[in-house]
């Protein structure tokens, strides 16, 4: 294929995506909104008056950070698990398996609709965050690329999910027993200065503590992390699943009948 016919078959299954999650926007935008409003009420409003501060801020501006992240990733992973595994299940990825179109064009296209997806969600959960506290934000270019890179990792993520999914149970499996526990131990609620020395060795193994940090900087300017190691964490892991999803794709493993 030629760079023009590549772009269009780019551009043809990026719409596809962000077509298919916009369709369904009652079961694609909403939820994620009511479950962080449940959280901005119990976490922040109830919990957090208790609390008090939280590395020199007040509890629900500390929160905020980590549920718009939490969010996003979310929306990202399930978006692109979701739509893979099901054009998979439904026998259609054979037909576009067959084609011309490079796999490093397939994974960019289902990539940008999670991206899409978890991006328009960061959006709206930000929105809603609105109605608790005041954001303040120190740096947009770190919040941006932040967003952007974690959406790209859990997009990753849930391409790979799909890979290795034979069934629909599989597909719940790593959100509820990997990507959970993660996101609830990786520094969305707390700061890792509170737990003692070994498990905040323990604390470091977890990509996730990375991106909340670093997105937590661009709001507050604070940070429990490095913000350029909390970088070159993020790239590390996406350069590692991005070249394992193309070898996946290459070997068609769990794709074909």
């Amino acid at each position: 294929m030629n760079p023009l016919q590549q772009l269009t078959a780019y551009a043809t299954i990026v719409i596809k995506e962000i077509t298919r999650f916009m369709r369904i926007w009652q079961q694609t935008l909403v939820p994620p909104a009511i479950s962080t409003l449940l959280y901005f009420v119990i976490f922040g409003s109830l919990i957090g008056k208790r609390i008090g501060q939280m590395d020199g801020f007040d509890y629900m501006d500390f929160l905020v950070p980590g549920l718009i992240l939490m969010s996003v990733i979310n929306a990202s992973y399930q978006n692109v698990v979701g739509s893979f595994f099901g054009a998979k299940w439904g026998k259609s990825i054979e037909e576009l398996l067959v084609s011309p179109t490079p796999n490093s064009i397939i994974l960019l296209a289902y990539i940008t609709g999670g991206v899409a997806r978890g991006v328009l969600v960061g959006l709206i959960v930000t929105g809603v965050s609105l109605f608790f506290t005041d954001l303040n934000i120190h740096n947009v270019a770190v919040l941006a690329s932040v967003v952007i890179l974690t959406a790209i990792l859990f997009s990753l993520g849930g391409f790979i999910n799909a890979i290795f999914a034979r069934t629909f149970d599989d597909v719940s499996i790593v959100p509820t027993f990997v990507l959970l526990p993660l996101t609830y131990l990786g520094g969305v609620f707390y700061s890792i200065h509170l737990l003692g020395d070994f498990w905040q060795r323990v604390s470091m193994a977890n990509p996730i503590l990375y991106m909340v940090n670093a997105f937590r900087y661009g709001f507050l300017g604070v940070s429990d992390v490095n913000l350029s190691f909390s970088y070159g964490m993020i790239v590390f892991f996406i350069v590692c699943l991005f070249a394992l999803s193309l070898t996946l794709l290459a070997r068609s493993r769990g794709l074909r009948a």
